[in-house]
């Protein structure tokens, strides 16, 4: 029987050429590396309430529907073989300062430029951000 794709939601938030990137911990996944803010949709919601949800639960910022756009949706099955619908957001602006809000989850925030990210960043996101500056809407990766 077919697995059915998990929905994650990532959130790409820019500041001067710079992306915002948290440092997993604690969480049993990809411990010791750098994600952009993000999760997996709860029952009942859209993406966009899942995106505005995360942002509010990890780094504090809000974020308002009309402020956020879909810049890359990506087809993936990660190493453990599992199908993904990976839907990257940017937001135009934000309120709040970005701050770890989920320390046990998150041993920091840092800003890296997006064009040249550490080699820690979760391939799923590093591969995300690639695409959206490349201004590219969807991509396949793993199968």
């Amino acid at each position: 029987m077919q697995q059915l794709p998990v929905n994650d939601v990532m959130l790409i938030l820019e500041r001067g050429g710079a992306v915002c990137l948290a440092e997993r911990q604690g969480t049993g996944y990809a411990d010791g590396m750098l994600n952009l803010p993000s999760g997996k949709l709860d029952r009942g919601e859209d993406v966009f309430d899942a995106v505005r949800r995360e942002a509010w639960e990890e780094i504090g910022v809000r974020i308002e529907r009309d402020a956020l756009r879909i810049v890359h949706v990506m087809h993936f099955r990660n190493p453990e073989g599992e199908p993904r619908i990976g839907w990257f957001f940017a937001a135009r602006h934000w309120q709040g300062e970005p701050r770890n809000v989920e320390p046990h989850k998150c041993a920091g925030l840092s800003w890296h430029a997006s064009d040249q990210l550490p080699y820690s960043t979760v391939p799923y996101n590093a591969l995300g951000i690639a695409h959206y500056l490349k201004g590219e809407p969807f991509s396949v990766h793993g199968w």
